[in-house]
């Protein structure tokens, strides 16, 4: 292991609170004495199939921990996620089944690899110790927490005021998540800064049980491409990881350059000091905006498929965008139809949107054009007749063949 300064330098990097540093270096420097690591977790409740890179913020943090020896414990919700984090909802979670959590279960743990080691990474579920707990571990769960407390909450507190209903099983989830630490006796975990409340909840839980509070750090939610709200997939603005290769490394083209130093703090392997290095030579003028971006679009591309493909995704680019000529490889999608197709309905079929909203919002925002024509509204129609280029927005194209 370096040094307990080295350390605090590179764990502290793009984080926001850190509740406490005392501790923190208390922990660290017991560590470097006896040689055993600390115990890192960050829990992520698979409400959702795909990560994006969001997500991967605190999947970096963890690879910086586990770069500097630590034992890291990636801690699938699957007990949590059919309750449903309230944090920052307006109205109660619509709750998933089982087999929903389960299903998105096996594909983070398939995604998580992306970037952190699986030699040295341990996946827990929390069902295997939540799921033990009977009736009275409940109750006296629930009585570490008062519902004036659970009120600080600034979610909770304006949907009490705002007379709209709280679960009660809403309330119990920061306790939940809490026992989590208390059951891997935690050192150190992670969280965005809009899980502070049930981050702290950790803390108070393992006093209660007679361990060493955890440390706390939150990190910052990554704003999305529109630059201003947080990464979402049901805001359009995200970038997933499992997307193609093209779609990776355009995205990151089209960051703002003013957002763009702040995805390589939270997302680049490169240090900080390679950071601000690039970051002087940009404003000095020896580099370009764009070369300086294209370096973060090749490493990202690369770290989520392979050299090669970032390679090819930044010929692609230069070819369609820059020579405004069209991709080498469209998809060809073959549509039996003898009546004319609902354009938003053509997108959803060809796999170019998922869903019909998503389509007609494309389409009022002349996100879409058919051979080479914008879209006139949502209400167009396709003939079924010979070959059709499709394009949604700058990235996406396929050729439907009408039989």
């Amino acid at each position: 292991m370096i040094s307990v300064e080295e350390q605090i330098a590179l764990i502290e990097r793009g984080a926001v609170d850190c509740i406490s540093r005392e501790e923190l270096v208390k922990k660290l420097q017991r560590s470097v004495d006896t040689g055993v690591p600390l115990k890192v977790k960050a829990g992520f409740d698979p409400t959702a199939p795909d990560l994006h890179l969001g997500h991967t913020v605190l999947l970096q943090k963890l690879k910086h921990f586990q770069d500097l020896g630590h034992q890291i414990y990636f801690l699938i919700g699957d007990f949590t996620g059919m309750i449903g984090d309230p944090t920052g909802k307006s109205e109660t979670r619509k709750a998933l089944t089982r087999e929903d959590v389960q299903r998105n279960a096996e594909s983070y743990k398939e995604q998580v690899f992306k970037i952190l080691d699986p030699d040295k990474t341990q996946v827990v579920f929390n069902s295997s110790w939540l799921g033990k707990l009977d009736s009275f571990d409940m109750i006296k769960l629930a009585s570490n927490l008062t519902v004036a407390r659970m009120l600080e909450r600034e979610d909770f507190k304006v949907r009490f005021e705002g007379g709209k209903p709280i679960s009660i099983h809403e309330f119990l989830y920061p306790l939940i998540q809490g026992y989590d630490s208390v059951a891997l006796e935690a050192d150190v975990e992670l969280g965005g800064t809009d899980q502070l409340f049930n981050l702290l909840m950790g803390r108070d839980l393992q006093r209660s049980n007679g361990q060493e509070p955890q440390i706390v750090l939150t990190l910052p939610l990554l704003e999305g491409l529109d630059g201003v709200n947080k990464m979402s997939k049901s805001l359009g603005n995200y970038i997933g990881i499992t997307e193609t290769a093209n779609d990776i490394y355009g995205k990151i083209l089209s960051v703002s350059d003013d957002l763009m130093f702040r995805y390589y703090d939270l997302l680049s392997d490169l240090t900080s000091e390679e950071i601000v290095a690039l970051k002087e030579s940009m404003e000095k003028g020896e580099i370009h905006p764009k070369e300086v971006k294209k370096k973060l679009a090749r490493e990202l591309t690369t770290r989520f498929h392979n050299p090669e493909a970032a390679i090819s995704a930044e010929d692609n680019f230069e070819r369609v965008f820059q020579k405004k000529q069209l991709p080498d490889e469209i998809p060809e999608i073959v549509v039996t139809s003898s009546e004319a197709v609902w354009l938003p309905q053509l997108l959803v079929d060809t796999g170019l949107v998922q869903s019909t909203s998503e389509g007609r919002r494309m389409i009022k925002q002349n996100a879409v054009t058919i051979n080479g024509e914008k879209a006139a509204d949502e209400k167009t129609v396709v003939a079924p007749v010979g070959d059709v280029l499709i394009k949604v927005g700058k990235r996406r194209f396929c050729k439907v063949i009408f039989s």
